[in-house]
């Protein structure tokens, strides 16, 4: 039996191993469940309406203090997660640049009277690596 056992974890851990190395690390969005009906239809809305606004032909540019470049990516897919840090609202978007890099852009979105507005996209994240950035 404590063979059996032996043989059985030198089946699995491998499979294990390359499994976790296909699909990656887990990456799960904040989100306020508190932000919920219009406000949370809204708040997607406009920025939606801002990544379409400032997109041509295809291509988002934004200005990265960090590595001190203009970036010029394509959306992939909005984020579902929003949450609230100081006076914004941040959700956030996947896109990709012309050699493959993944970047994950926060959009602040204020309210201003009885409107939602995204101000700005801020990189969040590149190709996994987070970047810390404070609102608060």
């Amino acid at each position: 039996m404590k063979s059996q056992i032996e043989q059985a974890k030198k089946v699995i851990a491998p499979l294990l191993l390359a499994l976790s190395l296909l699909t990656g690390p887990v990456a799960h969005a904040a989100d306020d469940p508190s932000i919920k009906g219009d406000l949370r239809t809204n708040i997607q809305a406009t920025m939606d309406t801002f990544i379409k606004s400032q997109t041509i032909d295809g291509t988002l540019r934004l200005y990265d203090p960090v590595e001190d470049k203009l970036l010029k990516v394509s959306l992939k897919k909005l984020h579902p997660g929003i949450v609230k840090k100081g006076d914004f609202y941040v959700s956030c978007a996947d896109f990709v640049d012309s050699k493959g890099r993944k970047y994950d852009l926060d959009f602040l979105v204020v309210p201003a009277g009885d409107k939602l507005i995204t101000t700005q996209a801020i990189v969040h994240s590149v190709d996994g690596k987070k970047r810390k950035y404070h609102l608060e």
